[in-house]
C-alpha cells in the first residue's frame, strides 16, 4: 500500500466540492472572521463557497466567541459542535448543542445560532441547485 501526501491543487481558483479524481482533497486553511466588522465570527469554507448553485454539501468550519448570526437560507444547515455551547433558535424553537450534538434547521427558513461563551462546529450545507442566495443577515455580540 502506499501512502502519499496531497498537495493543493495548482490552481488559484476556490476549491470545488467534487474534483472529479478517485479522492477530494481539500487543503486546511485557518478559519478567518467572516467580515472584518464581525471579528468573533470566524469560519473557513472546506470544500467550496455557497456561491451559486450547487448540487452536492457545502462543508465548513466556524467559531462563534460571545456572539451571535442570523441568516435565512434557502438550503439545509446542519451544525456538528466539537466544542463549547452553541444555540440554535429557529421558528420559535431553541435548542442548545453541546460537545457532539447536531442540528438541523432545514431549508427555507431564518436560523439564528449564538454562543454565550464560545462554540466552535462544522456545518454542512444541503444542496443549493437552483443557486437561491442566502439573505437577513444579523451579527450582534454578547
Amino acid at each position: 500500500m502506499t501512502t502519499t501526501t496531497p498537495q493543493p491543487p495548482a490552481t488559484t481558483q476556490p476549491p470545488t466540492s467534487t474534483t472529479g479524481e478517485a479522492i477530494d482533497f481539500w487543503p486546511a486553511k485557518s478559519l478567518t472572521p467572516m467580515k472584518d466588522e464581525w471579528p468573533r465570527l470566524r469560519c473557513r469554507f472546506i470544500n467550496s463557497k455557497p456561491i451559486g448553485a450547487w448540487d452536492d454539501f457545502i462543508l465548513s468550519e466556524w467559531e462563534l466567541e460571545s456572539c451571535g448570526w442570523q441568516d435565512f437560507h434557502p438550503h439545509s444547515e446542519t451544525n456538528f459542535v466539537l466544542e463549547g455551547e452553541l444555540h440554535i433558535e429557529c421558528d420559535g424553537q431553541t435548542v442548545i448543542l453541546r460537545p457532539g450534538d447536531s442540528a438541523r434547521v432545514n431549508p427555507g427558513r431564518t436560523g439564528r445560532y449564538w454562543a454565550p461563551v464560545y462554540a466552535r462546529m462544522v456545518t454542512v450545507y444541503g444542496p443549493n441547485p437552483d443557486g437561491a442566495e442566502s439573505h437577513s443577515f444579523r451579527y450582534s455580540e454578547i
